[in-house]
């Protein structure tokens, strides 16, 4: 089966699970962006992410050699473009980070470290539609030098020190 079919008809059994699921959590209580994800609903959005970077880009590899400086230069990049919803440790745990649907995910975990260089670079690059992720890069994949730095910094945020929020209590 070709990828476009498989996507067509994972996406079949979303709307037709989530037609029936979706009608009894408005009846109940809404589309509140409060609620935190389900198993179920996790693993299909993590399927559906990997079966929507298309196979190229998966194996793609890192174009820039990392060093001291290109690290420096990604951690800039980083605080720059990405530290508002990421955090400055990548954990995700700012006002807009906890409060975006689905979640800004902890990029120092596995399910995220173990992305492939090229998974991680393509999500920069391209955005991921209906979350709060914008599509970074500029030209060519091939151009687009600064997402590729980053992909090295987000392999470096799990050594990162963890931010510290002393304004930031749960309830």
């Amino acid at each position: 089966m070709r990828a476009r079919s498989r996507i067509v008809l994972v996406l079949a059994v979303i709307v037709v699970f989530a037609g029936g699921l979706g009608t009894r959590v408005v009846l109940r209580g809404g589309v509140s962006a409060r609620d935190e994800p389900g198993p179920a609903e996790a693993f299909l959005a993590r399927r559906l992410r990997h079966l929507a970077i298309p196979r190229r880009a998966r194996t793609a590899r890192n174009p820039v050699p990392l060093t001291d400086d290109v690290l420096a230069e990604a951690r800039e990049h980083f605080l720059d473009h990405c530290s508002t919803c990421h955090g400055t440790d990548g954990r995700g745990d700012t006002p807009i980070g906890r409060n975006l649907y689905p979640r800004v995910p902890d990029m120092t975990t596995p399910a995220v470290q173990s992305l492939a260089d090229g998974e991680l670079f393509y999500v920069i690059h391209n955005g991921v539609r209906f979350t709060g992720m914008p599509a970074w890069g500029d030209g060519t994949p091939e151009d687009d030098l600064d997402s590729w730095r980053l992909v090295h910094f987000i392999r470096h945020l799990p050594h990162e020190p963890r931010a510290e929020h002393p304004e930031h209590h749960h309830h």
